[in-house]
This record gives C-alpha cells, structure tokens and sequence, in this order.
C-alpha cells in the first residue's frame, strides 16, 4: 500500500512539478543566451552607425534587462504562477518604491534626458552641477567627471538638468581674452605694437575670426588693453598661459610698466 502511494505521489507530483521546473530552467537558461545574443548584436548594430558609446551603452543595458523580465516572466508561467498577478504586484511595488525614492527617479529621468539630448558625451570639457571637468562616463544616475588636477567628481544627473552647462569642447574654436594694463607714463602705441606682434608671432593663433587688441580703459592706475585671440579649444591654455608670460618679458625688454593698485597716504603733521 506504502509503495502504491509512493508511486501516486510520483506520477501525480514529482514527475509533473519535475517537468515544470526543468522546463522553468530551460527556458531561464536559453532566454539569457537569446537576450545576451540579442543585446549583443544590436550593440554592435548601433556602433556601425556610429552612435555614441554612452547611448550605445545606455540603450543596451535597458534592453536587456527589459528582455531579461519577459524571460522571467515565461519561466514562472511554465510554473503555472500566474503572470498577470505578479505583473500587478510588481507595478504597485514600483509605484511604492517610486514614491520613496522620487530624488533618485529625478536623477534616471535626467539621464535619459542627457542621454537622448546629448548637451556633452564622453572626453568633453565642461561645467555643470556646480562642477567643472572632462566627462569620463554618465550613468543612469550620476555623472562621473575628472577635473583638471586629476579628482574624480560624481554628480548627480538631476542637478546638472537643474542648471546652466557649459560645453567648453562644443565649438572647434574658443577665444582667449586676456586683459594687460600699462602705466599712464608709457608710450601707448609702443605697447599696443608689442602685442600685436607678440599675438602674431603664435602660430597657434587663428587667422580667422582676427583677433583684438583695442585700448579697453583708462582705469585709475593703469590704461588697460584687451587681447582677444581665437585658437583652437585644444590650444586654448596654452595660448593663455604662453601669451601672459611672452606680454611680460617684452614689456621689461621694452621699458613699459605693469603697474599695480597703490594707494598713497599723506599724513599731516598735528601742531
């Protein structure tokens, strides 16, 4: 009698339940082979087309894991759970988990919005969130940037959305404006000739738009020029930092003063 209801239990349980399962599994494990196959050839789709890296890594990453849950999905429905519940069940734990965690959701809607719009990508300069560096990689939530003296900055997506970004690799060509102040007592014309030839003389400076050098101010203890050159972006440091040391050496060979903010103080002697 024992072995008649062990037999019963096989065949009305174990065998079925077995079958499920190994169905449930075998379907888990081609469905990732699919979905890795899938993601994989879209991938290398999109990089043909020459889209960017982020986006390609973006619009991979959320079409796996969305074809990752049909997968799972097909697996518990061999398992006779029912699908449409559990869809139900997770939409409402979604809603739940959004509501507590609406900051973090600002941030995943501000990355796709970066991502789709592209304001910068990937080796660009710029400043944004109350930051300023090279782009190294933007994720689904945060930013990730590297400043110019080699620290690593993450900033949250949502708070570069929130504000002005400024793309200083955008454009093929900036513009470098410098400012130099002589002495009231120096040959104006001497010096504005001295920075003209200085800013000449730089092949790394454009011909195209033509650069400024105009007589800007008399301030009160110095009239000053602006310099206003174009460069390529790559140039632009260079050109800045070579142009300022370059302006100063001249100016001593020439006699002509930088002067400073003095102030003189006369004392009257009290009786």
């Amino acid at each position: 009698m024992e072995n008649l209801d062990i037999a019963m239990l096989i065949n009305d349980y174990a065998i079925p339940w077995g079958l499920k399962i190994l169905t449930a599994l075998i379907i888990f494990y081609l469905g990732r082979m699919v979905v890795n196959i899938v993601v994989n050839g879209v991938k290398r789709l999109l990089q043909s087309r020459g889209m960017d890296e982020i986006l390609v890594g973006f619009l991979s990453s959320i079409l796996r894991w969305v074809l990752l849950l049909f997968v799972v999905v097909a697996a518990l429905s061999q398992l006779g759970i029912d699908t449409t519940s559990l869809v139900a069940l997770l939409g409402a734990a979604g809603l739940a988990i959004g509501l507590s965690l609406q900051g973090s959701l600002s941030n995943l809607a501000s990355g796709v919005m970066l991502i789709i719009f592209r304001p910068f990508t990937k080796g660009d300069f710029v400043e944004a969130g109350g930051a300023t560096g090279v782009v190294d990689k933007i994720s689904i939530f945060t930013t990730t940037m590297t400043t110019p003296d080699n620290k690593e900055i993450i900033v949250p997506n949502g708070a570069i959305l929130d504000n002005n970004i400024t793309n200083f690799s955008a454009r093929d060509t900036r513009r470098v404006d410098m400012v130099f102040g002589i002495s009231y007592d120096d040959d104006l014309l001497k010096a504005k000739k001295l920075l003209e030839e200085i800013v000449t003389a730089d092949e790394r400076v454009l011909d195209e738009p033509a650069p400024v050098i105009a007589l800007s101010e008399l301030g009160d203890s110095s009239v000053n020029f602006v310099v206003r050159p174009w460069v390529k972006s790559a140039d632009f440091w260079g050109v800045f930092f070579d142009t300022q040391e370059t302006v100063k050496l001249r100016f001593d060979e020439a006699g002509i003063s930088i002067p400073y903010p003095q102030m003189d103080v006369h004392m009257d002697k009290a009786e």
